[in-house]
């Protein structure tokens, strides 16, 4: 296994729509072993391919706290069928948008078609927390970021500094 570079907002590959899997085969599993990895080092609780650089509808989930036991969850083509209208407010950050946390309002359950670490088909019904992430990350693939859901003027603030810390960096 392997550590990826998650790349940073504002890059453009964050904004494009990943496509779906033909099948989880060796390679597919490598990359949810490496991208699983590279969340745990970074630390955050999900990852989604377009994060690493690559255009695939593939996540991994990890919201166990950090006294209990690992509890990966590996979803490829992820298709929410369902949202709740009940709605919970929950702070979320993003490892591409290092730094900034904001306050977003999403359905408190989904249920979600995919497919497993195997390949096997899947259907779950999921509340909170992990409702929450798979919503989260199911945007990544779709090209939305959690700023998205923030005012034009806090979005823009952010995308600022985000340049502006880059441009730092290169100078250093």
């Amino acid at each position: 296994m392997s550590i990826l570079k998650i790349i940073k907002e504002p890059d453009p590959i964050l904004r494009k729509k990943s496509q779906p899997v033909d099948r989880v085969d060796e390679n597919i599993q490598r990359l949810m072993n490496d991208m699983l990895e590279t969340m745990y080092q970074a630390p955050g609780i999900g990852l989604a391919a377009p994060q690493v650089g690559i255009l695939k509808r593939v996540i991994v989930i990890d919201i166990a706290k950090d006294d209990e036991p690992k509890k990966p969850v590996y979803i490829v083509n992820p298709k929410i069928i369902w949202k709740s209208e009940e709605v919970i407010t929950r702070e979320e950050g993003c490892l591409s948008i290092p730094g900034y946390f904001a306050e977003i309002t999403r359905p408190s359950k989904c249920k979600i078609q995919y497919l497993d670490y195997n390949g096997n088909e899947k259907e779950d019904e999921v509340d909170n927390l992990l409702s929450t992430c798979i919503q989260h990350e199911v945007d990544h693939c779709d090209g939305v970021l959690f700023i998205d859901y923030l005012s034009k003027l806090k979005k823009d603030m952010i995308i600022k500094k985000l340049i502006k810390t880059n441009k730092d960096k290169q100078t250093l």
